[in-house]
């Protein structure tokens, strides 16, 4: 949820950022694109008006504001005729006269504009304007030079000044030439991009004569750099607002999700079995009208179950007294009877008091398991079921049974489990083993490491065994299966084991043996070697039947 919440935060930014960021750029491409173009088209207009003159002093100061033009700006100047074929010396002549831009200038008097690329631009901008005849044209031609007046006549003098003014305003890129610019192309100079590679269009009066065109090719490198200024500098500080509304971002869905994440937490402890588990009630005030309702939930379930284990507990431990009690009755009267049935009839109302007696042991053993998990310790496991074999071997003797110890595990091997559960597994196992076990058969206790994280207890007996469907219900409380444990047993030895082994964190399953017979498989967890262990300590068989 938090990885979402932080992407649906930088992906508002990201879109709030382009809304407003692109726009600009495309704006600033295009003014910059327009700055340019009108740039070069005033250059090469003026350039034109000088050609139009048609002089020797017009054409010198045109080969000097090309050449000024060429050395100060990344543009180069190129001239042609009205023929197409020869230039006015001592301007050079264009690599190619007859192509479409010169053809339109010289033949139809337009004014072309090739940015050389629908997209953007290309490596050149390319700007071909005719050149008219300035005695020719009609209405004369008027500019303000130094706030004065110049106008097209004969006299050589005249024609000079007004060279003069228009090769001012050509080095200086405004000015009165700028001004000369329009009236010297018959008074009209239109522009608008083409479909054909962004070219522009003028055109002139019918009256006026072209002697010649002027071709400006002006180098873009200089603008693509720009170009990538202006989109770089937005994205490289679009990244950065992106990067730092991620942050801001990861910040507020931890805060805005650490309640959500204390209710999983509570909801994972009640899942494991902890009935205490409750949430702060913290957050907005949805979070906390929940966390409130799944505390007093929680509360009450407790309340419910802590309340019948206390009952269960209570009554198995006030039933085991009047059951004592009975049976020391009927062993009493066992002893006073001569009559053969009346001996039979107590010697089995005896063995009933005995597995209610079983019975009673075990529910008060499995609620006090269930009431309380006991902190899982380390335990040298070989060690242990060591000592509780040792305890179990003087009853399987005496019915000729024989318990056998194997497997790889040595005595460094140590698992985790609460002090005693193992111990009690152990001797409802072997219990029950032992029960189902025929006279002078063999119980098989293997000890081996099923893993790094794992080592494993098996106990093989060679019983009738069970069948799949009687294996999926032995774990449930009071089930007896066909000679698990026998008519005596109570059916909560295995429900008992079940408990203890998932309480410390391992799992036990069950599988028919090789060769005949039930094996229950214990797997329990392993702690490393820098781990404290403790001894464990030999004591009296204990069985919840």
């Amino acid at each position: 949820m938090i990885r979402r919440l932080i992407v649906s935060y930088v992906a508002l930014v990201g879109v709030a950022l382009a809304a407003f960021t692109v726009p600009v750029a495309f704006t600033l491409t295009s003014q910059l694109r327009g700055d340019t173009e009108e740039s070069v088209l005033r250059e090469a207009t003026t350039m034109a008006l000088l050609l139009g003159d048609g002089d020797a002093p017009a054409r010198e100061a045109l080969a000097r504001m090309a050449g000024a033009y060429a050395d100060e700006t990344p543009g180069t100047v190129e001239v042609a005729t009205a023929d197409g074929r020869s230039a006015m010396p001592p301007l050079p002549l264009t690599a190619r006269p007859h192509d479409a831009a010169f053809g339109d200038a010289l033949e139809r008097g337009r004014t072309t504009v090739d940015w050389g690329s629908r997209f953007v631009w290309g490596p050149e901008l390319v700007i071909t304007v005719p050149a008219y005849a300035r005695g020719e044209v009609t209405g004369g031609t008027e500019g303000d030079d130094d706030g004065g007046a110049a106008e097209s006549g004969d006299g050589d003098g005249d024609r000079e000044g007004e060279t003069g003014a228009a090769a001012g305003g050509t080095t200086g890129g405004t000015g009165e030439a700028a001004g000369e610019t329009g009236e010297g192309v018959g008074g009209t100079v239109e522009a608008d991009d083409a479909d054909d590679g962004g070219q522009a269009v003028g055109s002139a009066g019918p009256a006026d004569r072209i002697v010649g065109a002027v071709r400006v090719r002006y180098a873009t490198a200089d603008l693509t750099d720009r170009l990538w200024r202006i989109w770089g500098f937005r994205a490289i500080l679009a990244v950065g607002v992106l990067a730092v509304a991620a942050g801001l971002g990861a910040i507020v869905a931890r805060l805005l999700t650490k309640p959500l994440r204390q209710l999983n937490d509570m909801a994972s402890r009640f899942g494991d079995g902890d009935l205490t588990a409750r949430s702060p009630v913290t957050g907005p005030q949805e979070t906390r009208t929940l966390a409130r309702t799944l505390n007093q939930g929680a509360e009450r379930l407790d309340t419910l179950v802590a309340s019948q284990r206390i009952f269960v507990a209570d009554a198995s431990h006030q039933l085991r007294t009047p059951l004592t009690a009975l049976r020391l009755s009927l062993d009493n009267i066992a002893d006073g009877v001569d009559d053969e049935f009346v001996r039979e009839d107590v010697e089995q109302a005896t063995a009933e008091v005995v597995r209610m007696s079983r019975l009673v042991s075990g529910l008060l053993v499995l609620a006090r398991a269930e009431a309380k998990v006991s902190a899982p310790e380390p335990l040298a496991l070989r060690e242990l079921v060591e000592e509780r074999l040792k305890v179990w071997r003087p009853a399987a003797d005496e019915r000729g049974v024989t318990i056998v110890l194997t497997g790889d595990a040595d005595d460094r091997a140590r698992v985790l489990a609460g002090a005693g559960n193992l111990d009690q597994v152990l001797d409802n196992v072997l219990s029950n083993a032992l029960e189902v076990s025929p006279d002078r058969g063999t119980i098989t206790v293997r000890v081996e490491t099923g893993g790094p994280e794992e080592a494993v207890l098996e106990v093989l007996d060679q019983g009738p065994g069970m069948s799949a469907a009687e294996q999926a219900r032995a774990f449930d409380r009071f089930w007896r299966g066909q000679g698990l444990t026998g008519r005596s047993g109570s059916g909560l030895g295995l429900a008992i084991v079940k408990q203890l082994v998932t309480d410390d964190g391992g799992t036990v399953t069950l599988r028919d043996a090789s060769g005949g017979g039930l094996c229950v498989r214990i797997g329990l967890r392993t702690v490393g070697d820098g781990t404290r262990w403790i001894s464990p300590r030999p004591g009296a068989p204990r069985s919840g039947g």
